[in-house]
């Protein structure tokens, strides 16, 4: 018991771990978490210690599995294993990372194809809608009415006289922009040309989908008519200035039917081949998600052990590895059985060597849990963990917390409500931890499920006591107090019930007051 009301007795050991030996000997006392390393290179730099590059390395790897999930987002589901994977070994960590860069480059390439597929397709349907637009157009214009030709453009672009010699001297530009920038874009046209155009445009009737960032982008299909090729370069510009994309487009309705034929085809055969470059990416991502999970846990224990190997020193015969250590006394069995099975993993013949160290210096303060005590010893902690073998006030507190918070909450039915959602999670504990959330407020309540079970108890006793349920009051034995009396020997009368807002039983008058308080809390009176 001298371990649960005081801090564990710890000691201070030097261990010799053979070079070999040395990384499955660190995974070992890591499954085992009773072992704290002391940072002997305290004055060297974190870039030039001995496993700076292995650690790069497990860095590397952290950014391909994040990009991986980035890439699977809420579509693919990431499986979850049962219980953790072991700590691999260096060879494994090895052809792991050939596995995770071959599949990046994978993704990324079939990434590219995709959005260099999507670019092709925006183009093709805005080109589509553009074609379908200026042919409506032009219909539209073969049927202006006659004083359309009395505005002030038709003496600018000589709509009016001899059609086809019109024809010959105007030229046309069309094309695609955001409708965000149409009226600015049509204000610089007007006030760079200085009038001497004609333009007309349309909104499309679908919002495009930008391949890069897969927002939605409503578009408007646009149409300049000129005469000249100065205006011509102008018009070329300001478009440039707008980003907006300039298309070919036939003058002859025959030719421009024949290119829409043309485009819906290839949007046909687009269509198809974006959707096998899709289905190849899916693929990709579930035979990825398959491992992620257990790739994520290993590379974060790989990474782990190679900072703890970057905190010893290594003798001038670069064959062996020197640490020291703090762990529990009582648990000295237990390490050195750690030592032994990381040597035998290893395949190395020389076994570790622990060397008791003699030291002034203040021990680490380690307080042993259990699922029961974890909480409250959190709470604890939060407030300052206590020196070196100092009494530890965790225990006591399984009993003071609740209470107080009983004190204050006091309300027998809001206690069961408590009390049911602890004993839910205590009861299928197991399968909620098989399920590993990772939802930061289902862990907190989780990890504290015995404190919130202790809290629904300690509420229903002092909501008892408070004849409390839910605000409303019990009476199981009847009220000790009586009204009734009061008017009888008219202590109490219409007058006085009209004339005070506070009225006080008097226990003097015979029937007022029983004799006997109320059996258990507050009388409900």
């Amino acid at each position: 018991m001298a371990s649960v009301f005081r801090s564990e007795e710890m000691s201070l050991m030097q261990l010799f771990l053979q070079v070999e030996a040395a990384y499955c000997c660190v995974a070992e006392l890591g499954e085992l978490g009773l072992v704290q390393f002391r940072d002997l290179n305290v004055n060297v730099n974190s870039f030039q210690r001995k496993f700076v590059n292995e650690v790069r390395r497990c860095e590397s790897l952290e950014r391909i599995l994040r990009f991986l999930e980035n890439e699977m987002e809420d579509n693919v589901e990431i499986v979850k294993q049962e219980k953790y994977p072991e700590t691999p070994l260096p060879r494994e960590m090895i052809d792991m990372e050939t596995v995770l860069e071959k599949l990046e480059t994978e993704v990324l390439e079939a990434n590219q194809n995709q959005q260099t597929l999507k670019q092709n397709f925006l183009e093709l349907t805005e080109l589509k809608h553009l074609l379908k637009k200026t042919q409506d157009f032009f219909e539209a214009e073969t049927n202006l009415p006659d004083d359309f030709f009395s505005e002030d453009t038709s003496g600018l672009l000589e709509l009016r006289s001899t059609p086809a010699a019109a024809a010959a001297k105007l030229g046309f530009t069309a094309g695609i922009i955001r409708r965000e920038r149409m009226i600015p874009f049509e204000r610089l046209l007007w006030r760079a040309c200085r009038g001497n155009i004609y333009l007309r445009y349309t909104e499309m009737d679908t919002p495009m989908e930008d391949p890069v960032t897969r927002e939605e982008v409503k578009k408007n299909v646009f149409i300049i008519f000129y005469q000249g090729e100065q205006l011509k370069q102008k018009i070329k510009k300001i478009c440039d200035g707008f980003r907006a994309t300039v298309y070919p487009c036939p003058e002859s309705a025959t030719e421009r039917r024949e290119m829409l034929d043309g485009v819906n085809t290839r949007i046909e055969d687009l269509n198809t081949v974006i959707t096998q470059t899709e289905s190849h990416r899916q693929r990709l991502l579930h035979e990825a998600a398959a491992n992620l999970w257990s790739w994520g846990i290993k590379v974060r224990k790989t990474k782990a052990i190679y900072h703890i190997l970057n905190c010893c020193n290594i003798d001038v015969t670069q064959q062996c590895v020197i640490a020291e250590i703090w762990f529990p006394v009582a648990d000295a069995d237990r390490i050195r059985r750690a030592l032994h099975q990381g040597m035998e993993r290893s395949g190395s013949t020389i076994a570790p060597i622990l060397t008791a160290i003699h030291t002034r210096m203040a021990p680490p303060t380690f307080n042993r849990t259990n699922k029961f005590t974890a909480g409250f010893q959190n709470i604890v902690d939060a407030y300052g963990v206590g020196n070196y073998r100092e009494m530890n006030p965790a225990p006591y507190t399984i009993i003071t917390f609740p209470f107080l918070f009983a004190v204050m909450f006091g309300d027998c039915g809001h206690g069961a409500v408590m009390l049911g959602f602890a004993l839910w999670m205590v009861i299928n504990e197991k399968s909620l931890l098989a399920q590993k959330s990772t939802n930061e407020i289902w862990n907190t309540f989780f990890s504290g499920r015995y404190l919130i079970l202790l809290m629904g108890i300690f509420s229903m006793y002092t909501g008892f006591i408070y004849n409390d349920c839910f605000s409303k009051s019990f009476n199981f034995f009847g009220s000790s107090w009586h009204i009734i009396p009061m008017f009888k020997n008219n202590t109490w009368n219409k007058d006085v019930l009209l004339d005070n807002t506070v009225l006080q039983l008097d226990p003097a008058v015979p029937g007022v007051y029983s004799g006997n308080p109320y059996p258990f809390g507050i009388d409900p009176v």
